[in-house]
């Protein structure tokens, strides 16, 4: 009896072993070729929320530098107004040097164009390898400080002083330039930066015509005109709205008078402020 005991015991097992189950484990990892969701909040009428399903765009290179040059180009502008430095080659120096806004020392320092402390920086400070290891580099509030002092750098070094006696429509040979000046140490930078005003036709940006560019001169005489307009010296933190509603106008008076093409503005930048009707 327990012998017949033990060999039914051995053959269930014996069994229980030719029957094989796979068992696929549990798994956290997104298919490659899906793109993920997210969800966002709507508000409809009567104040009831919804949640709606999102997809989540991975961008493309070309899709991040259009975004770029987007936000950028109205301070770029600015900048060629007043100190003359070719919008195009702004633009296509930020855009490389700050890997499209996406470099460590943009996202980190809100540093778009690799300036370094040099002597006599007070301001923020990040260190990063660069030509030797650990330099200091500059950092800022806010991305538009970094386009003011990009002007400032060139405008007031000597080194930099021939460029100004160029044409400003010709990119190329301002990009040469700022390789001769010591701008940059790779020697194919002006090549580089040749290809991105071409390749995004950030030239553009250097004419009337296509920037609708407002020159110092005019705005000079619309405040001589009308000597009850206030200046409105852009702020963090400011809007638009925040402003229109200060001094009890529209955000169309504002656009309208200061010609804006959209609504972005950046600290430092002064807006003419009509006065009120």
């Amino acid at each position: 009896m327990l012998k017949k005991t033990a060999l039914s015991l051995i053959s269930i097992f014996i069994l229980s072993c030719s029957v094989t189950k796979t068992i696929r484990p549990k798994t956290n990892e997104v298919d490659p070729e899906v793109i993920p969701k997210k969800e966002a909040v709507v508000v409809v009428k009567g104040k009831v929320v919804v949640k709606k399903p999102i997809e989540v765009v991975q961008l493309s290179q070309e899709q991040k530098a259009q975004a770029y040059i987007d936000k950028f180009a109205p301070i770029a502008q600015d900048e060629m107004r007043q100190y003359q430095i070719p919008a195009s080659i702004t633009l296509a120096q930020g855009i490389l040097e700050s890997g499209v806004g996406f470099g460590s020392l943009a996202v980190e320092g809100n540093n778009h164009f690799g300036i370094k402390c040099h002597r006599g920086w007070n301001g923020g400070k990040m260190y990063h390898d660069d030509d030797a290891k650990g330099e200091c580099f500059r950092t800022y509030d806010d991305p538009a400080e970094s386009y003011r002092d990009h002007s400032v750098f060139l405008s007031g070094r000597q080194r930099y002083a021939f460029l100004f006696k160029l044409n400003k429509k010709d990119y190329v040979a301002w990009a040469k330039g700022l390789k001769k000046a010591g701008y940059a140490t790779d020697p194919k930078y002006p090549k580089k930066i040749i290809s991105i005003i071409e390749r995004y036709k950030l030239y553009k940006y250097d004419s009337k015509k296509g920037a609708k560019i407002v020159k110092n001169e005019k705005i000079d005489m619309v405040i001589s005109k009308n000597k009850k307009n206030n200046i409105h010296r852009v702020e963090v933190g400011d809007t638009l709205y925040s402003i229109a509603y200060k001094y009890s106008i529209s955000v169309d008076d504002i656009v309208k008078e200061n010609k804006l093409e959209n609504s972005t503005i950046y600290k430092g930048q002064e807006l003419i402020i009509p006065k009120s009707k």
